[in-house]
């Protein structure tokens, strides 16, 4: 069956384009919160989670919506909104507008990301879509390869403003591509009363669990990775970070994606926790190993970009599997309700992430949220293995 459509190449472009936007700012924003209206590293946190707050709010209302509407449209409108919101950035003047722009963004993007996972389940086959979702998620590691490295890298050439207008510039080429997918017409939906089902997957509240512990240290390393570098002194090329993390993913997805399609759901993920655990211990230790020499390089700079390709291959085993464990969970006509539960419960792990991490290194250094994140990838995994693995073998559909 064919799986590379016009709309679902359409759609991995797009989805494409909108990602590296966003990684495009993620590195730098601290950086420029701290330059522009100087805000002390608790400050960050809060400032940076209220993106991700504002696209929880939204994911579960998104779901139900476009189970019940023509999703292409709000997926367009949402799209939109993304876009506008840079040039917004280049227009604000003080921190209080930042954070307005920086919340509706976020809302958008809540948005757009439920409607994007769901308009591609549509235009794949069914019995393909470990695979389908595999090489959508590459488009996101794809862009986190690309998007922070030269996020970074114009940050140390380039203004603020420019970096902001070109996020514009990549958008806008995203939204045209979005505006010529093709999703064959559904028929109209008897919408039930509203109830708590309609918003949330209540069969994947477990899974939520797990996966909400295992994003909070994902939050902090995405978006503060770049100041514990500093912190620490290293002096590589931070944005090649990103890189590898991505290169990773990229390349575990592409497995993950065929081994899910054969029915190995939940062993994907627990074998993509063995590496994530692995990773965040070590990235945790760099501060303690930069001292240590080893054929004239720093231990701990070597062990720092390892790192990423651990986090890379063994979180790129699990989102497939993860998205696919959702899907399985729900029925046909809550195809957006499972995504939105399974974004959703992310994004309560971002912003939790995002928000301790700088209250923690305010008082202990940054090295202690990798620890703390170790050890809550530990619990994580100790809860997926008890409880969600059979748990999802007893209500599985398909």
């Amino acid at each position: 069956m064919r799986l590379f459509t016009r709309s679902y190449i359409a759609l991995l472009a797009a989805n494409f384009l909108l990602f590296f936007g966003f990684w495009l700012l993620i590195p730098i924003l601290p950086f420029y919160l701290r330059e522009n209206y100087h805000c002390p590293e608790a400050v960050l946190g809060a400032v940076l989670s209220c993106y991700t707050v504002s696209e929880l709010c939204v994911r579960p209302f998104s779901g139900y919506i476009m189970d019940s509407f023509p999703r292409k449209p709000i997926y367009i409108f949402c799209y939109f909104l993304c876009v506008s919101m840079f040039l917004g950035y280049v227009l604000a003047g003080g921190l209080t507008m930042f954070i307005i722009l920086r919340t509706l963004h976020g809302a958008a993007f809540g948005g757009v990301t439920v409607g994007g996972n769901t308009l591609v389940v549509d235009v794949m086959p069914a019995a393909r879509r470990g695979e389908g979702l595999g090489y959508y998620g590459l488009t996101n590691n794809v862009s986190m390869a690309l998007g922070p490295m030269a996020g970074l890298f114009m940050h140390g050439h380039l203004s603020y403003e420019v970096i902001f207008l070109a996020g514009l510039s990549t958008s806008i080429a995203g939204l045209l591509l979005a505006t010529t997918v093709k999703t064959a017409a559904r028929p109209p939906v008897r919408r039930a009363p509203v109830s708590l089902d309609r918003f949330f997957l209540l069969r994947g509240i477990p899974a939520s669990v797990s996966l909400l512990l295992l994003s909070i240290p994902y939050g902090s390393t995405t978006n503060f990775v770049a100041m514990y570098a500093q912190e620490i002194g290293i002096k590589g090329q931070v944005g090649c970070f990103f890189t590898i993390m991505a290169c990773g993913m990229g390349i575990s997805r592409l497995f993950a994606g065929r081994q899910v399609d054969r029915g190995r759901v939940t062993t994907c993920i627990l074998v993509g926790f063995v590496p994530v655990v692995a990773a965040f211990l070590l990235l945790s230790m760099c501060r303690w190993l930069m001292d240590v020499s080893l054929m004239g390089m720093s231990c701990g700079e070597v062990v720092f970009f390892i790192v990423p390709a651990l986090l890379g291959v063994g979180f790129g085993t699990m989102f497939p599997a993860f998205n696919t464990l959702y899907i399985n969970l729900a029925p046909n006509n809550q195809r957006a309700t499972a995504t939105s539960t399974y974004l959703t419960a992310w994004d309560v792990g971002l912003g939790i992430g995002i928000a301790l991490s700088g209250v923690i290194a305010q008082h202990f250094t940054f090295y202690m949220v990798y620890l703390v994140g170790a050890l809550l990838s530990v619990v994580s995994l100790v809860y997926f293995s008890a409880k969600v693995t059979p748990h999802y073998h007893r209500h599985k559909l398909r």
